[in-house]
């Protein structure tokens, strides 16, 4: 029996389900993979990937990063994930300086202060790890950096994830997505008219006071709608990165105990079980990119004026990169390859150090909290969102 016609579809049930098995066709049969009907190209094996996401010159991020955004002629809002050098590299250079070793560092008190807060509150017979713990934590580390008041930092998630929603077959943003966008856009654009008001020690203060070269070399300030925008795309990344991861862990642990008992026993394991984490189920699955010339990659070349997926998560598990890179494994070779679990080249995540130690710290009460537990596999749901994968639910019991 011959296989099935090979259709890679980002808005399909099956792909929302498990885009791995198609990933692992689409890199034997077509790594260089084309669809006609809706004209665009995707990108799994490793090296492809790699090289594409390091060549801003011909893969431009100018035009958005998902399907519906390139294809649309006005472009994307203003936004660093949308800009190629060398604009990209003053804005990088200057949201930087937010994530300095030192401030993130800074910030461990506050997360351990967090995990501890939000799994004191959960029921250890019957909780939901995203719900009641990995959804609300970083999204307050993340906005109360950015300077978002308390009582406004778990909205700030709700409109995340409602902005990222895709029902399958949807490629376009609903109207509830985009009302989302617009809430989260007017909520931003207020709180820094309050900020140039009344500056205080945060984030969006900062951006304020700061200064990028023009377009014509000479020094500007930041408008307010590029500040909201920072902060909007700030809040989002660093909230969605580490929910997904910390949710998708929880299940890879539960399939794989002997693993979870390898970090009981040793702890110092902890840093390369997040680098597998990312690796093998890294919440970030792709970045649409638009070719601004004939482009080339090791596996072949794709035209100008097309869409790109660059499939991160796709690579990831490239045998060709990995050995027996379908396998989950905290102790693997790191060496071996770069791993694309947030990104790489210019628009590598600015916020991957303090979602790394996040992740690490959220990780290690797990195992105090619940050293033996197991996932209800029946209420496990998984996200249907643009870019983003992991689960809405894991619902968890711990054993004693």
């Amino acid at each position: 029996m011959s296989a099935p016609e090979l259709r890679f579809d980002p808005v399909s049930p099956d792909y929302f389900a498990n885009p791995y098995e198609i990933y692992q066709r689409m890199r034997d049969e077509a790594p260089i993979y084309y669809d006609e009907e809706l004209d665009f190209y995707a990108l799994t094996r490793h090296a492809d990937v790699a090289a594409a996401l390091k060549d801003h010159e011909a893969f431009s991020s100018s035009r958005g990063c998902d399907l519906a955004m390139v294809r649309r002629p006005e472009g994307p809002p203003k936004s660093i994930i949308f800009m190629d050098p060398p604009e990209h590299r003053h804005m990088r250079s200057l949201l930087n300086k937010a994530f300095t070793p030192r401030a993130i560092q800074s910030q461990r008190e506050t997360i351990v202060e967090l995990v501890e807060h939000y799994l004191s509150q959960v029921d250890p017979d019957h909780f939901d790890v995203v719900q009641d713990f990995s959804g609300p934590f970083p999204v307050e580390v993340i906005t109360r950096m950015a300077g978002v008041p308390e009582e406004f930092r778990q909205q700030c998630r709700h409109w995340i994830d409602k902005g990222l929603e895709r029902a399958p077959g949807q490629i376009e943003l609903s109207e509830e997505a985009m009302q989302a966008n617009i809430d989260s856009g007017v909520y931003y654009y207020g709180l820094v008219q309050e900020r140039r008001a009344q500056p205080q020690d945060d984030m969006i203060s900062r951006l304020i006071a700061a200064e990028i070269p023009g377009d014509n070399g000479e020094m500007r300030r930041l408008d307010d709608v590029e500040i909201a925008g920072f902060a909007a795309l700030l809040g989002g990344a660093g909230a969605e990165t580490v929910t997904k991861l910390v949710g998708s862990a929880v299940v890879e642990f539960a399939r794989h105990p002997e693993q979870w008992q390898m970090l009981l026993d040793d702890r110092s394991l902890l840093p390369a079980a997040v680098e597998e984490l990312l690796r093998y189920v890294g919440p970030v699955q792709y970045n649409v990119r638009w070719t601004l010339k004939e482009a080339h990659v090791p596996s072949g070349t794709i035209p100008a004026g097309k869409p790109v997926f660059l499939l991160q998560a796709a690579a990831n598990r490239d045998p060709r990169a990995f050995d027996d890179g379908e396998k989950f494994d905290i102790t693997r070779d790191r060496t071996q390859a770069q791993n694309l679990g947030l990104g790489y080249g210019i628009h590598s995540c600015l916020g991957a150090a303090l979602a790394r130690l996040e992740t690490s710290i959220a990780l290690e009460h797990l195992l105090d909290f619940m050293p033996r537990y197991e996932v209800d596999a029946d209420g496990l749901e998984k996200v249907h969102m643009q870019n983003v994968a992991g689960y809405h639910h894991v619902p968890v019991r711990v054993l004693r």
